[in-house]
């Protein structure tokens, strides 16, 4: 099994809405996992790195938010062996990955980590993002998650954080109507998931069918990498399921969530 969260805004972290309390739901359901490997885009390097640091600190990457956000802190422990691992799979499967044994856990990560797991007493880290996957993305992204799979068979849950769109130009006031846009490409999203179509996902952004609502949608594509990542990460026979009602923030942020399991 393996999870996408749509992380919203920062402000996720204060403003749970129904999405957190799904998120919520969703974990007290299942087993506790062993850990949880997050790929967020607000890690992105020059090649692979994994957080191996035993106690990652809560990274504030964000301004202009205010003092309460900014304190917010999420003290989950960092699973140092688990992330060996993963830079044990990465290295068989032909990439050059380097350990971070210093750099604390993202907003991608903690926010949404905050809603599934409020008591931070699951271990948590990090699998970064290749800062340069333009070309190749959507497979890179994919065959990423296809990397980790066999993480789960150790109790890690990888979760990709990103969204399903992703266009800060076009955020809305509270209360707005939804961007045409931002409504018809999540609708496009679902209905590939919905037939299972990897290689169209693959290709979605930037010359895929629906490809003029994906460069709406992501301006850049670093928030649509970690679907992928996820998808990638559930394995051969997936399913897939919403996590909560996913609706839309300022009129264009998605904040679905979906969970995929063989």
């Amino acid at each position: 099994m393996s999870l996408f969260i749509g992380h919203g805004a920062p402000t996720f972290a204060l403003e749970p809405g129904p999405e957190g309390a799904a998120l919520r739901a969703w974990a007290q359901a299942r087993p506790r996992p062993a850990a949880v490997c997050v790929v967020s885009p607000h890690w992105m390097t020059a090649g692979f790195e994994v957080g191996t640091v035993a106690q990652p600190e809560t990274i504030h990457d964000f301004g202009g938010f205010g003092p309460e956000l900014e304190a917010l802190q999420y003290p989950a422990p960092g699973h140092p062996a688990l992330a060996q691992r993963a830079i044990d799979l990465l290295t068989a499967a032909g990439a050059q990955p380097r350990a971070d044994a210093h750099r604390g856990l993202d907003h991608g990560a903690w926010v949404p980590l905050m809603h599934l797991y409020p008591e931070a007493d699951v271990p948590a880290f990090q699998v970064s993002l290749p800062a340069r996957i333009d070309g190749q993305g959507g497979s890179m992204a994919f065959a990423l998650g296809r990397v980790l799979a066999p993480l789960a068979d150790e109790g890690v849950l990888v979760i990709g954080s990103g969204s399903l769109t992703h266009n800060l130009r076009d955020l809305r006031a509270p209360g707005s109507p939804e961007a045409p846009h931002a409504r018809a490409f999540v609708e496009h999203v679902m209905a590939l998931l919905a037939a299972r179509d990897e290689a169209g996902l693959q290709a979605l952004w930037p010359n895929g069918l629906g490809a003029g609502l994906a460069r709406q949608a992501h301006p850049t594509p670093d928030h649509w990498w970690p679907l992928l990542v996820a998808l990638g990460a559930a394995g051969e026979g997936w399913q897939v399921e919403p996590v909560g009602p996913g609706g839309l923030r300022y009129g264009t942020l998605s904040m679905a969530s979906l969970a995929f399991a063989a």
